[in-house]
């Protein structure tokens, strides 16, 4: 019966131990990363604003070539949602939504994860031009993890996990586009 007791003493100490922990650890994360592409400004902002030529370049999108893609509304304006519906664990279920166009400057997107986790997250591609004839990308994503999940943000690099996706996309988009 001690042992019993001391085996619930020392289970609870380590919830708690994480409970604790986890209030002190970060909730939001953001990842950023960008490239210079040798067109212009707007040739590279109206192509990133059409959410559909993702399907193109985003590293995320040829992660499964039989994923089930389907569209609501119309593409590169407000509102418009791209979904996706992959078997594959790492695509899972889920959709993005274009949620505010600063034309010529930034597209805000909305990702909505439905499986293998449910998860809200917002997303970012923003032009600014380098001279005449060249245009640098930004593309980013902004996370956060509730209280007491946070706690993984200790043991996730999301700058690694996310920044080589982001990374690759870039290059994507620049081979595409150049």
């Amino acid at each position: 019966m001690k042992i019993l007791k001391r085996i619930g003493i020392t289970i609870l100490v380590i919830i708690l131990l994480f409970l604790v922990v986890a209030a002190f650890v970060k909730k939001d994360y953001a990842v950023e990363r960008e490239i210079v592409i040798n067109k212009p400004k707007q040739e590279v902002f109206d192509y990133i604003k059409m959410l559909k030529n993702q399907n193109n370049y985003s590293v995320w999108s040829k992660m499964d070539p039989n994923m089930k893609k389907s569209y609501r509304g119309t593409d590169g304006t407000v509102g418009f949602v791209s979904a996706w519906d992959s078997k594959k664990d790492d695509v899972g279920k889920g959709e993005q939504e274009i949620k505010k166009i600063t034309e010529g400057k930034r597209v805000d997107f909305e990702l909505r994860f439905i499986k293998p986790f449910e998860a809200t997250e917002q997303a970012y591609m923003k032009t600014e031009a380098e001279g005449a004839s060249s245009t640098k990308v930004k593309w980013g994503f902004d996370g956060h993890m509730p209280y007491p999940m946070n706690i993984m943000l200790l043991f996730m690099d999301m700058e690694a996990m996310i920044g080589k996706d982001l990374e690759n996309g870039l290059k994507n988009l620049k081979g595409e586009l150049e």
